[in-house]
């Protein structure tokens, strides 16, 4: 029965010492074979002559950086699949490396296991993410989440309802039976509710609902 072949996977890496152990380590492995390269010039090259699955990339490398490289890749190669290994940790970077098409990210002061495993996951089609990083992308989801809309009071409605009818301040003031200035706090609070800077917006919410 013939075997399985063996996933090639190409590291780009410029640290001479991290590069052979990790060709090592993934030569030791039964279903993966390495190839490296010391800069993404080289990567490329490489690319142009011979296809690879994934390709394991630095950030930190002299000339063209790992994650202009990895934009080209995608460009050029959209199958193939980047993961970025590095020791970089910042949110500018993850988030630039993920912008550039990297569908994994994992630090070198991971276990071997753990890399071995995130590019066999890469390959398959999943998007490995050491556990800092992971957080690191909640955590910026959650500050970049659109807002839950905060249901308006009967009140807030009924003046939203007046704005709409192009009712201005003291006349919605004189319609509720209440002062100017609490309609401007209805008003303010209608706004942040439903995310709007003006009654154009404001309106044009209501409309959709």
């Amino acid at each position: 029965m013939t075997a399985d072949p063996k996933l090639d996977v190409l590291v780009v890496e410029d640290n001479s010492s991290y590069r052979a152990a990790l060709a090592s380590l993934i030569g030791s492995t039964t279903d993966m074979q390495c190839t490296t390269c010391p800069n993404a010039e080289e990567a490329l090259r490489i690319l142009e002559q011979r296809s690879f699955p994934v390709v394991v990339m630095d950030i930190d490398l002299p000339g063209l950086n790992g994650i202009q490289c990895t934009r080209v890749i995608r460009e050029q190669w959209p199958a193939t699949q980047v993961m970025m290994c590095t020791v970089f940790e910042d949110d500018d970077k993850i988030f630039r490396a993920l912008e550039a098409g990297a569908t994994g990210y994992v630090v070198k002061q991971a276990p071997i296991e753990e890399l071995l495993d995130a590019i066999r996951q890469v390959h398959t089609g999943g998007s490995p993410m050491s556990a800092g990083i992971a957080r690191k992308v909640v955590s910026t989801f959650h500050r970049h989440a659109p807002r839950a809309q905060e249901p308006l009071t009967q009140r807030e409605q009924e003046v939203l309802g007046l704005i709409a009818e192009g009712l201005t301040v003291k006349e919605i003031a004189d319609r509720t039976h209440v002062s100017s200035n609490t309609v401007r706090t209805h008003i303010r609070h209608i706004y942040e509710k439903l995310h709007v800077r003006s009654r154009v917006e404001a309106v044009n919410k209501l409309r959709q609902r």
